[in-house]
């Protein structure tokens, strides 16, 4: 007999549909398998979709598994967040209030995840990190990364650190001159290869070397503090337009090399500029002693749409 599941469609990190970074979530994923869900994550042909399960351990509200059109991921963002948009907005009537927190259970570990129910309805919904961050340095020059990226050497002058972070999902953090520069950004995903297997980003693993993520703090881009793009072609991602894992990685890379000893570090980024999708990421990091004790990304999403796939028997 065919199976049918309820999915919803949102937009995350925006409060605009058709910005942000598109996503489906199916909130009651129970016997799906794992060749299904991978088959529907290629159907969709979107960055991610998130299929719920019910939780494993008793302090978690719901067991998330992510899938790209190429394989699982461990942790993602914009999952993270979509995911709890959904939960914490279906079967909710008109004097029903949000809950405050849920954890979902990821590969990466337990994320907790608040809610904050702003003026209109709006829901603020931020993640914290369920690994500390973890660094690898760049024992390259950051203009070594010019043809990969097909760009020129002086693009690549910046204040800002290169370097390979993970808070559950790595990236490679290349700063970039100005926005032209990150506009003009194209990643050559043969020439990266190339670059990766002679070892000179100091690791040749595959899941430390897959996800390019430039950025740029350039003044053009103000009111954000940083506009950042994300290519992971390895993945079935030729670009996303929004990267809740690479923010987290961002903040625990800027929080590193911040001056500031303790406190609370925060920073707004947008990324999704030139795919047409505008989003806004809101990055914080706690610091004591120059240790950084924590990691969080926040942002809004809305639902755009929903409904009913039907798998045969």
């Amino acid at each position: 007999m065919p199976q049918t599941y309820h999915y919803y469609w949102l937009d995350v990190f925006t409060q605009q549909v058709f910005g942000g970074n598109q996503l489906a979530v199916f909130p009651e994923a129970q016997g799906l398998s794992d060749v299904q869900m991978q088959q529907i994550a290629r159907e969709f042909n979107i960055s991610e979709t998130v299929f719920l399960f019910p939780p494993e351990t008793p302090a978690a509200t719901r067991r998330a598994r992510i899938f790209t059109p190429g394989r699982e991921l461990p942790f993602a963002g914009h999952p993270t967040i979509g995911a709890v948009h959904v939960l914490a907005t279906i079967g909710r009537g008109p004097h029903t209030s949000p809950p405050r927190q849920i954890v979902l259970e990821e590969i990466v570990g337990p994320v907790p995840v608040s809610i904050q129910e702003q003026s209109g309805g709006a829901l603020f919904i931020q993640l914290s990190t369920a690994r500390a961050p973890e660094f690898r340095p760049l024992t390259v020059n950051p203009t070594t990364f010019a043809p990969a990226l097909n760009l020129e050497p002086a693009d690549f002058e910046s204040p800002l650190p290169a370097g390979i972070v993970s808070c559950g999902s790595p990236f490679v953090i290349v700063p970039l001159k100005n926005a032209d520069a990150l506009r003009r950004a194209r990643l050559d995903p043969q020439a990266w290869r190339k670059l990766v297997a002679t070892g000179a980003l100091g690791t040749t693993e595959p899941q430390w070397t897959e996800h390019v993520y430039p950025i740029t703090n350039d003044a053009s881009v103000r009111p954000a503090d940083l506009r950042v793009r994300m290519f992971a072609p390895d993945l079935g991602i030729v670009e996303d337009p929004a990267t809740g894992s690479a923010a987290a990685s961002l903040a625990a890379h800027l929080a590193k090399h911040a001056t500031r000893p303790d406190g609370t570090l925060r920073w707004t980024v947008e990324q999704g500029i030139e795919l047409g999708r505008k989003s806004t990421l809101y990055l914080e990091a706690d610091k004591n002693d120059g240790d950084i004790m924590a990691v969080r990304v926040g942002g809004y999403a809305v639902t755009v749409s929903e409904g009913e796939l039907t798998l045969p028997s």
